[in-house]
């Protein structure tokens, strides 16, 4: 016979505030996409969760949090790829492994968000723009980790340029992916589509980055 041992006070708050959180965050969404991102307000978005707005503000500083909540995976997403790359595999290798794997999972932090959602961040002006900034940090994140694996100086143009070349191939992918789901193709049709377009993009950069950041 076994036994469970009993959670103590610190994980219950834990466990509450991860439910709070979550609560605020699925309320936040359908009145966003209900209403629009611009007309739907902190309040409202504490009146539907049934907590205060400051209980709102505590769990998400900027409104554009509640929307966008896996910014950080979001942003770290290409330079875990260069970290975790396997023996032998090159910077390219490792993100079109990553990005495909991403496809395959129809992951949302790829795009895979579904029409509404998409709907929502596309018409929304402040969610674009936060976009293309998260979009920009990402590509920050992968010059830093490219710098670190080959060893580059401060002032080696090499890291900054590569990373730019590989994020301009992710945004052009993301993009793709809202632009299918807004026209109204499925998830899985989706997916049977990048996987083809994604290697034909990621091909392109093969002359100049074959055997970059090999690892």
């Amino acid at each position: 016979m076994t036994t469970t041992k009993p959670t103590g006070p610190t994980g219950l708050r834990e466990t509450k505030k991860r439910e709070t959180r979550q609560l605020i965050s699925d309320r936040a969404t359908g009145l966003f996409i209900e209403q629009g991102f611009e007309r739907t307000t902190i309040a409202e978005i504490a009146d539907a969760a049934r907590v205060a707005k400051k209980t709102v503000t505590n769990y998400f500083p900027h409104k554009e949090d509640l929307a966008l909540d896996h910014q950080d995976e979001f942003v770290a997403g290409l330079a875990h790829a260069v970290a975790a790359r396997e023996s032998g595999e090159s910077a390219l290798a490792a993100l079109r492994r990553a990005f495909l794997s991403a496809v395959a999972a129809q992951d949302p932090v790829a795009g895979f968000a579904g029409p509404e959602f998409t709907r929502m961040v596309t018409e929304s002006p402040t969610l674009s723009t936060c976009l293309r900034g998260l979009h920009d940090q990402r590509e920050d994140a992968l010059a830093e980790a490219l710098a670190g694996a080959t060893g580059a100086t401060g002032d080696d143009i090499t890291p900054r340029t590569a990373a730019a070349l590989l994020g301009g191939v992710h945004r052009v992918l993301f993009r793709r992916i809202q632009d299918l789901t807004l026209a109204g193709r499925t998830n899985p049709e989706i997916a049977a589509v990048l996987a083809e377009e994604a290697t034909r993009a990621f091909g392109l950069l093969e002359p100049a980055l074959a055997d970059y950041a090999r690892a």
